[in-house]
């Protein structure tokens, strides 16, 4: 009877996966904002003040008339274009909320309306220094107006590439996160508990349930690290009645660095290759390590296994492309990922905002 009811208990949990259509009219949803450009990352920042910087030098290398001159030139130019440029980069940044509740045609106009008041503010600056005699206001704001709207196609134009890139990724996450073998020997460890013990083959099932469910949801949202470390702990804990003492798991934690954003299941196909790769194919087992720590504005996360003595499976990095390919969507160039093998021990490093 308790296996019976447990069996119930488990069937209705994987009831709540979503399942094919069934004809069910679905609850509408809102229509949710859409920001056409995203100014609020490192790497956008970096790229604006590159790119004014070396429209200024081009532009100043028409009126120099040596070396000295245009050195001289770009600099008074620079006094008044790097201020209009971060200027800009803030009220942009900083108008987020508001801008993704404006259609596109209107976020398009506010931008450039911000980018004209950015030449004018970097104009006043270059006057109120005295670095000019007189401010050129209409062709600063003209200037300003029209870097802000290069600006903002080149951002469009880059979400755009990178929407294949997207696809592709989610696409890997799709095909990395049910693996048939795992699926099978996790059933048969059920199997083999359920008379024995059943209410250990009950909570194996539920950890199954509660994976197969975020498993299968179409979010591409970010998540806390926080949550990716609930979801690494239900599978180690499904392989750990699978591999028992040869699967020894170490976790050093940092509360600090919960709040961190990541892709969902950025965490999963990590700890799946450490048991995949560490524990499955030696006799004695491996240790597996997971540790996140903040730094500052940085959280540093560290998944390492060791490696059994011999040549084992070849992997094809495939994993590691898919996380990399992920973080840098989401984190541009503040999402960092190294890995290396030394001393028989695979780490896997990853860095990302706090």
């Amino acid at each position: 009877m308790a296996a019976q009811s447990g069996f119930m208990k488990d069937t209705q949990a994987l009831s709540v996966f979503p399942g094919p259509d069934t004809g069910g009219t679905p609850l509408a949803q809102p229509a949710q904002a859409a920001l056409v450009f995203d100014v609020c990352q490192t790497g956008m920042v970096l790229r604006a003040v590159l790119a004014v910087e070396l429209c200024a030098a081009v532009t100043v290398g028409f009126l120099a008339v040596d070396p000295l001159d245009w050195a001289i030139r770009l600099a008074v130019v620079t006094g008044g274009a790097l201020p209009a440029t971060v200027a800009w980069l803030l009220m942009a940044c900083l108008g987020k909320r508001v801008l993704e509740r404006l259609p596109p045609q209107a976020q398009y106009g506010v931008a450039v309306a911000l980018g004209a008041l950015a030449g004018l503010y970097g104009c006043f600056m270059l006057v109120f220094s005295q670095l000019l005699p007189a401010g050129p206001w209409l062709a600063s704001a003209g200037a300003g107006a029209l870097l802000a709207s290069a600006m903002v196609v080149v951002l469009v134009m880059r979400a755009q590439r990178q929407q294949p890139a997207l696809a592709s990724a989610r696409l890997a996450e799709l095909q990395s996160r049910i693996r048939p073998h795992f699926l099978f020997n996790t059933l048969n460890s059920a199997i083999a508990l359920v008379r024995a013990e059943p209410a250990k083959a009950e909570a194996l099932l539920e950890d199954l349930s509660d994976l197969f469910r975020e498993a299968l949801k179409d979010s591409c949202e970010p998540v806390t690290l926080a949550h990716e470390l609930a979801l690494a702990r239900r599978y180690l804990a499904i392989e750990q009645v699978r591999f028992g003492e040869r699967l020894r798991l170490h976790w050093r934690l940092d509360p600090r660095a919960d709040g961190a954003q990541l892709p969902p299941l950025l965490l999963q196909p990590l700890v799946e290759n450490a048991v995949r790769h560490g524990v499955e194919p030696s006799t004695e087992g491996a240790d597996v390590h997971i540790s996140t720590q903040r730094r500052g504005s940085t959280v540093v996360i560290k998944v390492s296994n060791t490696l059994p003595a011999g040549p084992g499976e070849p992997g094809q990095g495939l994993a590691l492309d898919n996380v990399r390919e992920r973080l840098s969507l989401l984190h541009d160039v503040q999402g960092q990922l190294r890995s290396q093998f030394k001393d028989g021990i695979f780490l896997v490093r990853i860095e990302v905002p706090a």
